[in-house]
């Protein structure tokens, strides 16, 4: 008798959204969308965009002693980005790749995490759209290909203005919606065939 095994593709969720089912009941990611902007066989990494944080761009700017003239800059909201390193920043941001520490992760994204774009951003001459977050989500190796199969998570390649331009309490249905799907219509259990 043979007997055939079949191996899971390898998936890379780079670029993609991953918009939490709705029995997903981690504190970190109930009703979260995340920007996955690394993911490989060692794991993945992502910024949650949908959590505002009680902190706004001005008190970065005055922990890291930065100073802007630029009206209203200092009012930009700063996003829980995830429950790790949340004392490091990452700005999610139009593709403008002239910082020390940028990846290009669509065409549309890139993601840094060096100083000199905050003091870019302090004197006007930062990246046109822009997401700030402390902290990011990861996943070690295989970690969230399992969550995918338990059914934790649906996904659908990023948008930019869902990231850039949708209100923050809107972009879990919003990233749904790109699939077709209203997510208050889903059962909050998971079923196996």
């Amino acid at each position: 008798m043979t007997v055939i095994i079949e191996t899971m593709k390898p998936i890379d969720l780079t670029n993609q959204f991953l918009i939490a089912m709705p029995g997903l009941s981690d504190p970190n990611f109930h009703q979260s969308v995340t920007y996955i902007f690394s993911h490989n066989e060692q794991g993945a990494m992502g910024i949650v965009i949908n959590r505002p944080l009680n902190m706004d761009l001005g008190e970065i700017f005055d922990q890291m002693q930065l100073a802007s003239d630029i009206s209203g800059i200092e009012k930009i909201p700063v996003f829980d980005g995830g429950p790790v390193k949340t004392d490091r920043g990452f700005i999610l941001h139009n593709p403008d790749s002239r910082w020390q520490s940028s990846i290009k992760v669509g065409n549309n994204i890139e993601v840094t995490t060096s100083k000199d774009i905050l003091e870019a951003i302090s004197n006007g001459t930062g990246p046109v759209k822009k997401f700030i977050a402390l902290g990011y989500a990861g996943w070690g190796a295989g970690q969230l290909e399992q969550e995918m199969m338990e059914n934790c998570w649906l996904n659908t390649p990023a948008k930019s203005d869902i990231i850039f331009d949708a209100p923050a309490e809107m972009r879990w249905e919003y990233a749904a919606s790109a699939l077709g799907i209203n997510l208050h219509n889903l059962s909050l259990q998971a079923g196996h065939a």
